[in-house]
């Protein structure tokens, strides 16, 4: 494919040189408004009912959340929800194995934004970038991002660390970014592994200045969200949110 011009992330560190990891985790950690300022508050389990949903948009509301992440049937009850607050609501789309069809992706990324969706967490097609079809790769991810771009939305691109190789890691990272993510994330929750130390410097270490990078997976203390932060991570997510903003003082 050709060279695609990146879409970058809103978030004013981004200018294509370095990404301070120290100084963005200090700052992350300096208070718990701070600290919910980059969690996606998250909400992914497939028996999720109205009743939590709620709850999720309530606490999303209250401590200021970067988003409150919800399965795409939720998109409408979330967007009612958080109407006019200003936390927007996020949506995973291809979701969780990374194996649908590009067509499915674009109207999938289509309807959810025109609901009201601001942010899309899709994972990238696994199968595909461990066969090495690398140009398909980019194609499907471009093929969102230009949906995102159009509709104003942040695109995250799930690698799904705990599947792939380290080239494969590289790799996908290099291909997210030249395809247009705004944010390269970790992982699902759902394959068996979580974020690691490890596998979010990998993708600082490739993303740089150019990109934001998501931990994501088994965060559940606050702990857990320091180690991410140093690594280089910019956002979190867990669903275990408010207990760690509880941990620097929030009530």
């Amino acid at each position: 494919m050709s060279a695609i011009t990146p879409i970058r992330a809103e978030d004013v560190e981004f200018d294509n040189g370095t990404f301070d990891s120290a100084g963005f985790a200090a700052q992350a950690l300096s208070s718990w408004q701070a600290l919910a300022a980059v969690i996606d508050h998250t909400l992914l389990k497939p028996d999720a009912t109205r009743d939590q949903i709620e709850s999720l948009c309530d606490e999303a509301i209250r401590y200021r959340f970067a988003c409150a992440m919800v399965n795409p049937v939720w998109v409408p009850t979330a967007v009612g929800l958080l109407s006019g607050t200003g936390v927007p609501v996020g949506v995973v789309i291809g979701f969780p194995f990374g194996a649908s069809l590009v067509s499915t992706l674009r109207q999938e990324a289509a309807a959810l934004t025109r609901l009201g969706a601001k942010e899309l967490d899709m994972v990238i097609p696994i199968g595909k970038l461990k066969s090495g079809n690398h140009p398909a790769v980019e194609h499907t991810i471009h093929a969102v991002a230009t949906v995102a771009q159009h509709h104003g939305a942040k695109l995250k691109v799930i690698l799904e660390t705990a599947l792939l190789s380290v080239e494969e890691k590289l790799r996908g990272s290099e291909i997210a970014i030249s395809a247009g993510a705004d944010f390269i994330k970790t992982s699902t929750g759902f394959a068996g592994g979580g974020a690691t130390e490890a596998d979010v410097a990998l993708m600082r270490g490739v993303a740089g200045g150019r990109c934001g990078v998501k931990a994501s997976g088994g965060i559940r203390t606050l702990a857990d969200a320091k180690k991410m932060l140093e690594a280089g991570a910019n956002r979190i997510g867990a669903s275990a949110s408010v207990s760690m903003v509880r941990e620097l003082g929030a009530e």
